[in-house]
């Protein structure tokens, strides 16, 4: 049996009348009507109808929806409201039947709660508004590659099996590695700072594992960062490029993703630029005239970004927060030392990004990391590339899951994650 196809569905037009294809793709509904059977096939590009008459329809026999067919037949009119054309078939090959009942729906028709459609992932791919998010997603991971790479960005892979908690945080998965401890990383933090030396300017895009128990629609344990880090940058140049990065995506994807926007249901809108910029200091005002009273110093819990999201919609910047709040390898600002070179970029009450300058001084280095209760022994392959002349250097991580739900407004990161893990799932 043969399994090749002339065309992809998207490619066959009215213009094509009498001219013999080959199609492969699967059921998605049927129905005899006299002596002739009416299919409406669908590949991932596209939907045509098919006509089988009765000699050509004994291979129908005991077929299912969305079982796999492969379809020889000619391109003919059709009287039908939702086709310019129809194929008329001359023989259909079955490949591969799809047992009955499924376990969703992937045609919509009966709605599916997302831990059944997670269960049934790779059947759910066929319901077009969920194919549509990841065919959007394929095109907002090109935009973020052209935008990095016409900005002298190289792409680089590091590790993902480390052999210390690179930042010294907790929240850290750890496995045992050929009789040793080994971690996976939460970030290219370390790594992308030593490319600096030689690449300047350098970017990944990779999974990155946090052992956090939260329960949230917006907290993975395994997730997708865009890192960047650049030379001779401060940190209101990484802002701008982060700035450039996330309009690029919203331009690119509205003009590209018309069809995955209708079926999604959604109208990607284009945010105006320049982002607001505001600092934490001011956030703090904010948050008195909602009677919250917080202390210099004091982290922003979810409750307080709510509060700040109701007035500053949208992506805006949160700038210049305090020191103590950020981790050792965050630059002080020369005029006030209690102040870091730092951002976060917020859409509403949603954190998607933090970054900022980094210090490049292998002697505050050192004293940062004491001062943090870290042992600077267990950074010595970090801290050796700083001898080795460390130029300036900024830069950011972005959560494109986050960045994904701000597109097409949903709340759960799990919808635009294939096989989300959290730490409820960890299957299929």
């Amino acid at each position: 049996m043969q399994f090749n196809r002339t065309h992809d569905i998207e490619d066959l037009n009215s213009n094509m009348k009498g001219q013999e294809v080959i199609l492969g793709g699967w059921i998605e509904d049927f129905r005899k009507l006299g002596k002739m059977t009416f299919l409406t096939v669908r590949d991932v590009t596209g939907i045509a109808q098919v006509i089988v008459k009765e000699d050509a329809s004994k291979e129908l026999e005991g077929l299912t929806r969305q079982s796999v067919i492969r379809v020889k037949g000619t391109i003919q009119e059709t009287k039908a409201r939702d086709f310019d054309y129809e194929v008329k078939a001359e023989k259909i090959d079955i490949l591969a039947k799809a047992v009955h009942p499924l376990p969703i729906d992937p045609i919509g028709r009966l709605e599916s709660n997302i831990d059944n459609r997670l269960n049934a992932r790779a059947l759910d791919m066929r319901n077009q508004k969920t194919a549509s998010i990841f065919k959007l997603r394929h095109h907002v991971l090109a935009s973020i590659r052209k935008t990095l790479s016409e900005k002298k960005f190289i792409e680089i892979n590091t590790p993902k099996l480390i052999g210390s908690a690179s930042e010294g945080g907790a929240n850290l998965f750890s496995l045992e590695y050929f009789g040793k401890e080994a971690y996976l990383a939460q970030s290219p933090q370390l790594y992308k700072e030593q490319m600096t030396i030689g690449l300047e300017r350098v970017f990944e895009i990779a999974s990155f594992y946090r052992a956090e128990k939260s329960h949230t629609g917006r907290h993975l344990s395994e997730f997708t960062s865009v890192d960047i880090e650049a030379a001779f940058m401060d940190y209101t140049d990484v802002m701008d490029v982060l700035e450039s990065l996330v309009l690029e995506v919203y331009q690119y994807t509205s003009k590209n993703c018309k069809k995955e926007q209708q079926a999604i249901g959604t109208e990607i809108k284009i945010p105006s630029l320049p982002f607001e910029r505001i600092t934490y200091a001011q956030v703090l005002e904010e948050l008195k005239e909602h009677g919250e009273k917080l202390e210099f110093g004091d982290d922003l819990l979810d409750s307080h970004l709510r509060m700040v999201g109701k007035k500053h919609r949208g992506f805006y910047f949160i700038m210049d927060w305090p020191m103590k709040l950020k981790p050792f390898y965050i630059h002080e600002k020369d005029d006030d030392p209690k102040l870091s070179r730092s951002f976060d970029l917020q859409y509403g009450y949603l954190e998607l990004s933090s970054g900022g300058t980094r210090l490049h001084d292998a002697k505050k280095l050192k004293s940062r990391l004491k001062e943090q209760g870290l042992d600077p022994s267990k950074f010595t392959h970090h801290l050796q590339a700083f001898d080795w002349g460390m130029p300036p250097h900024a830069g950011w991580g972005l959560g494109l899951e986050r960045l994904m739900t701000t597109l097409i407004g949903v709340d759960n990161v799990r919808e635009v994650v294939l096989y989300p893990r959290d730490p409820d799932r960890l299957t299929p």
